[in-house]
C-alpha cells in the first residue's frame, strides 16, 4: 500500500467529525469573540479543521494563519482548500503567493499558509490570534516546556484537540498477551522520542495548562471509534486504519522485545481484519478549551 501523509489526513476527516467533543466546541462556540477573528492552526496539515469550522458554522469571517512544518502539507492545502470551498459553494481566489480567500455572501475568511516548524514560527512574534488550534499536535511535543510558547500565540483562547490518552484498543483480539505487548510498547515509543511525546498528553494537560497560566474553561474525551457498517467502512477509513498500522510497524520493527515473526504475523491478520471489515479500532483521547491570563513573553 502506498503511505500518502495528505491522503491519510483527508481520510480521518470523518473519523475527527465524530471523535470532537461536542461539550467543547459549544464551549467554543460560546466563547469566541466577536467576529472578525484572527486564528492560528499549529500543526494545520491540509485544512481539515478550517473548512470544519466553516461547514459547521463556527466561523464566518475570520483571518486564519494556517502553520505547517511539512512542506508536502502546504503544497497540498495550497490546491485542496480552494477545491473543497468551491465544491462546497463558496468562492475561492488566490490573493498573493500562499494566500487565499474563500467566501460568499455570508462568510469571508482569508489564509496564510506559512510553512515553519511551530517553535520556529513562535520566535517570529507573529501577533497573537484570538484563538489558537493545535490539533492532533500536543502529545507530539516536549511538555511543560511547549505549552507557554504555544500560548503564546493567542490573547484569548486555545482550542486543544484530539490529544492521545494512553488507550489503543484493537478488536477482535488475535492473542491476548501479544495484543497488550504490542500496545503497550508502541505507546512507550511515543514516551521515549527524541521531539517529545506523551502516550497520557490528555489527561497531563489538565496540570499543563494551569500551570501555563490558562484557565479550563471545557474538557472531555475526543475517541476515535473506527467500525464497518454491514462490512463497509465509512469514507476512506479504510485507508486510515491501514495507516494507523503503518505507524505501528514503523515504530516497532525491530524492536528487542517484540518477536518479529509475531509482530509479522501479528500485522498480517489485522490487515485481513480491515479488508474483510471486522476490525474495529478505539483510541482515547482528550479534548480542552482553554483562556489564557498569564504568558508572558519572559518565559519564551
Amino acid at each position: 500500500m502506498e503511505h500518502s501523509f495528505p491522503r491519510y489526513l483527508l481520510a480521518k476527516q470523518t473519523v475527527d467529525d465524530r471523535a470532537l467533543n461536542r461539550h467543547v466546541i459549544e464551549a467554543l462556540k460560546t466563547n469566541l469573540p466577536k467576529l472578525p477573528i484572527r486564528i492560528i492552526e499549529a500543526g494545520a496539515g491540509m485544512g481539515s479543521m478550517l473548512a470544519r469550522l466553516l461547514s459547521w458554522g463556527i466561523i464566518t469571517q475570520a483571518d486564519y494563519v494556517h502553520v505547517d512544518a511539512m512542506a508536502e502539507n502546504i503544497e497540498y492545502a495550497s490546491e485542496w482548500i480552494p477545491k473543497w470551498a468551491t465544491e462546497s459553494g463558496l468562492r475561492a481566489e488566490s490573493v498573493e503567493q500562499n494566500q487565499i480567500r474563500v467566501f460568499d455572501q455570508s462568510r469571508d475568511v482569508r489564509i496564510r499558509l506559512e510553512r515553519a516548524d511551530v517553535f520556529d514560527f513562535v520566535q517570529s512574534r507573529p501577533a497573537p490570534a484570538d484563538l489558537l488550534i493545535a490539533h492532533a499536535l500536543l502529545d507530539l511535543l516536549p511538555m511543560p516546556e511547549s505549552m507557554p510558547k504555544l500560548l503564546s500565540l493567542t490573547k484569548n483562547l486555545a482550542w486543544l484537540t484530539i490529544n492521545f490518552d494512553g488507550v489503543t484498543t484493537f478488536e477482535p483480539t488475535i492473542d491476548p498477551a501479544l495484543d497488550e505487548q504490542i500496545e503497550r510498547l508502541y505507546h512507550e515509543t511515543m514516551d521515549a522520542r527524541r521531539t517529545g511525546g506523551d502516550s497520557r498528553a490528555g489527561r497531563h494537560l489538565f496540570s499543563h495548562l494551569q500551570s501555563a497560566g490558562a484557565k479550563i474553561l471545557a474538557a472531555g474525551a475526543s475517541d476515535w471509534v473506527v467500525h464497518s457498517v454491514s462490512g463497509k467502512y465509512p469514507g476512506d477509513e479504510a485507508y486510515f486504519l491501514n495507516f494507523i498500522l503503518h505507524f505501528f510497524e514503523e515504530s516497532l520493527t525491530g524492536h528487542k522485545d517484540l518477536n518479529a515473526p509475531a509482530f509479522a504475523d501479528w500485522l498480517s491478520k489485522r490487515r485481513g481484519q480491515i479488508e474483510r471489515g471486522e476490525l474495529v479500532y478505539i483510541a482515547h483521547q482528550m479534548d480542552f478549551l482553554a483562556r489564557v491570563r498569564d504568558v508572558i513573553a519572559s518565559e519564551l
